[in-house]
């Protein structure tokens, strides 16, 4: 059972995918990264990683984000990983609309022991934790200086 989410961002869809596809703004608003450690210069083409830790100092885990698909303004497809727990993949797509952009995140296990844990619960947890996600994202997009202002 997938979680998705979805949120209104006063910006245009433009402005959702620079923030996107500026892999060190992750930490930033992705619930659970705690620092980037590097981000390829290919970001985000398919392929790409965002190199990334996870958890709280002393209990900090090193891995990689991976881009599965990317369609610049529209659609980025994440390939999360995060052992021991597992992997998951997280869609997200942007559709401007008249009032701002619409932005959905939908993600679920992939790989690994997160699988064991019940399809409702875990879209309980992804649902909240990826609320806040886009919450932040939301802060980033709309509070980032823009040229000109």
């Amino acid at each position: 059972m997938t979680s998705t989410v979805s949120t209104t961002i006063e910006g245009t869809a433009s402005e959702v995918w620079d923030t996107l596809a500026d892999g060190w703004l992750y930490g930033l608003w992705v619930v659970g990264a705690s620092r980037i450690r590097d981000v390829d210069g290919s970001w985000p083409a398919p392929g790409s990683k965002i190199h990334h830790s996870v958890g709280s100092w002393p209990l900090v885990i090193d891995d990689t984000t991976s881009v599965v698909t990317c369609e610049a303004d529209r659609r980025l497809v994440l390939q999360a990983r995060a052992w021991p727990s597992g992997e998951a993949q997280v869609d997200i797509t942007i559709e401007e609309q008249a009032d701002g952009t619409l932005v959905s995140m939908s993600e679920d296990a992939t790989h690994g022991p997160a699988l064991l844990v019940p399809s409702v619960v875990r879209r309980a947890v992804l649902d909240r934790r990826n609320t806040e996600s886009l919450k932040r994202l939301t802060h980033l997009v709309e509070h980032r200086t823009r040229p000109g202002s």
